[in-house]
């Protein structure tokens, strides 16, 4: 037992950034972390059970009119993937953590002191996604949706099907919020700059509209309920690009100057 512990201590050791490790031993260290988030979430998923008959519930909500089941087995797997999403939502601070500390090794120490403010931003900016998904999106998504019935419809939605739509909408909310925090990172070591995403805004705003239409139900009104925040986000990350990426590029700016300085200095002058 405490041979199995001493072995896992060394896989998922701090690594320091001079140091170089053979793949096999990234992979390694990457199968410990992901081992810690999947008994995290596990954890979760046991507390969540005990109370996914309130979950749905609550999630029942936006729809407003109640659910239905066709099968036998389908309120009890309907249980199960309630308690998993809830449990994956309540474990990401845990992974946000694991993804980061798998690579921080390949950051310098200036960067490594985001790590705190990482897992909060990233927390927070994911569940304001999934948030205004669901007190925005769904309620205005689902009743033009069921609009579509008339008066000689009448909708009986499946509880599986309803649990899979809201799950599956509310976490690509939350991981296209995550999108400022992306470009907060590639404008600190200056992979994207300003000018870039100024330059390029026509065409991110085309991928926008094509990701919505990917990730939102097969509707109109549900892709720009999708691709209106992304603009706005887009627009936010442009200006976090000029506030935080301001630093790196005057750091680029003088050393070009500096450089340019050297060569004249050792140009022979004209007699």
């Amino acid at each position: 037992m405490e041979e199995k512990q001493e072995i896992r201590k060394r896989k998922i050791r701090k690594v320091a950034p001079e140091e170089k490790l053979p793949f096999t031993e990234h992979l390694e260290e990457f199968r410990w972390r992901l081992i810690i988030v999947i008994s995290t979430v596990a954890i979760w998923f046991g507390i969540c059970y005990n109370y996914s008959t309130n979950i749905i519930k609550f999630v029942q909500k936006p729809l407003n009119q109640k659910l239905i089941f066709i099968s036998p087995t389908e309120a009890f797997f309907v249980n199960l993937k309630v308690a998993f999403f809830t449990a994956i939502f309540l474990s990401l601070p845990v992974i946000i953590y694991q993804l980061w500390a798998f690579v921080a090794p390949g950051l310098l120490d200036k960067e490594k002191k985001y790590t705190l403010p990482f897992i909060i931003s990233g927390t927070l900016c994911f569940l304001i996604g999934a948030g205004f998904c669901y007190f925005v999106v769904l309620p205005i998504g689902t009743k033009f949706l069921l609009g579509f019935a008339g008066g000689e419809l009448k909708p009986m939605i499946s509880v599986d099907n309803y649990i899979s739509f809201i799950s599956r909408f509310m976490i690509a909310f939350g991981a296209v919020f995550e999108f400022p925090i992306v470009i907060f990172f590639l404008s600190k070591v200056g992979i994207v700059t300003p000018e870039i995403l100024s330059k390029n805004r026509r065409y991110s705003i085309l991928g926008i509209f094509v990701l919505s239409a990917i990730l939102s139900p097969p509707d109109v009104l549900s892709m720009f309920l999708m691709a209106i925040p992304l603009m706005c986000l887009y627009e936010i990350s442009i200006f976090i690009a000029r506030i935080f990426g301001k630093k790196a590029a005057e750091g680029k700016v003088v050393e070009g100057l500096s450089g340019q300085g050297v060569e004249e200095t050792l140009e022979p002058s004209n007699p």
